[in-house]
């Protein structure tokens, strides 16, 4: 049975103050506070700026060693990408993971790629390099529009032993659908919110801002079973961050599995 772990994508957010931290925790008590509730966590800031390997030594620390990492590329290899120069931010980024390599905390590295990444030639071309530049890693790819969600895709990631990142997100038309695909040792889920209204054109704080219900929740119970029969690691984020609703939700998703018999590590 493949190994259930839930926790969000971030952390350090200081509107969750009130909601999953009590007041008197202190900003610098955050992930330690975090690491006594869940048992892994994306990390979201190597997207915004180059990771370090002393910034990820220190969050190591910070969580005691109870938790794993599933961590975010950086926008230079996602988002802007340049055709001369991504190799070596590649190398750069992979020289900070060291720390979370070398005590195994390292559960995946994040490719999130945007909606106006479309299923073009030359995107293909530069996905297949990328993934070739970083095969020594255990490596999730996320696609925010729907042109990927096809077999051929599929296939060519399970040659790779990469995890396609399966998504919760509005029914907007574009958006890749919900599904429970498996594509490696490890099957992975992003919860994004349902927020249809801001979810164009806004902040990313205005489009994440939704709280999952207990029903919506619950439609993913039998998708998470059948992706444990495929995989031997499950990892389920919450990106939903806004006002702590990220880590309410994540608790809401583990008391429901634990319903159902399935134990949330």
């Amino acid at each position: 049975m493949a190994e259930v772990r839930i926790g969000t994508s971030g952390y350090d957010y200081l509107d969750w103050r009130g909601t999953f931290y009590p007041a008197h925790v202190g900003r610098d008590e955050f992930l330690s506070y975090y690491s006594g509730h869940f048992s892994t966590l994306e990390l979201n800031f190597s997207y915004y700026r180059m990771p370090e390997k002393k910034q990820l030594a220190a969050i190591l620390r910070r969580s005691e060693g109870r938790v794993d990492f599933s961590i975010k590329a950086h926008e230079s290899l996602t988002h802007r990408v340049d055709a001369h120069s991504w190799r070596d931010a590649v190398k750069q980024y992979r020289g900070a993971l060291d720390p979370l390599l070398e005590d195994e905390k390292l559960a995946a590295v994040l490719l999130q790629f945007p909606f106006s990444f479309h299923y073009s030639p030359d995107n293909r071309r530069y996905l297949n390099a990328l993934l070739e530049e970083m095969r020594e890693l255990p490596l999730a790819v996320e696609f925010r529009n729907t042109e990927w969600v096809s077999k051929r895709v599929i296939t060519a990631l399970q040659e790779r032993r990469v995890a396609f990142c399966s998504v919760d997100t509005p029914r907007l038309r574009g958006l890749p659908p919900p599904v429970d695909i498996v594509t490696s040792d490890l099957a992975y889920i992003r919860f994004h919110g349902r927020n249809e209204k801001n979810w164009w054109g806004s902040d990313a704080a205005a489009r994440f801002d939704y709280l999952y219900n207990d029903e919506e929740l619950s439609a993913w119970i039998d998708r998470i079973m059948v992706m444990m029969n495929g995989a031997r690691q499950v990892r389920v984020y919450f990106n939903n961050h806004r006002r702590g609703q990220a880590p309410a939700n994540a608790q809401m998703l583990s008391s429901l599995l634990a319903r159902q018999g399935i134990a949330v590590r």
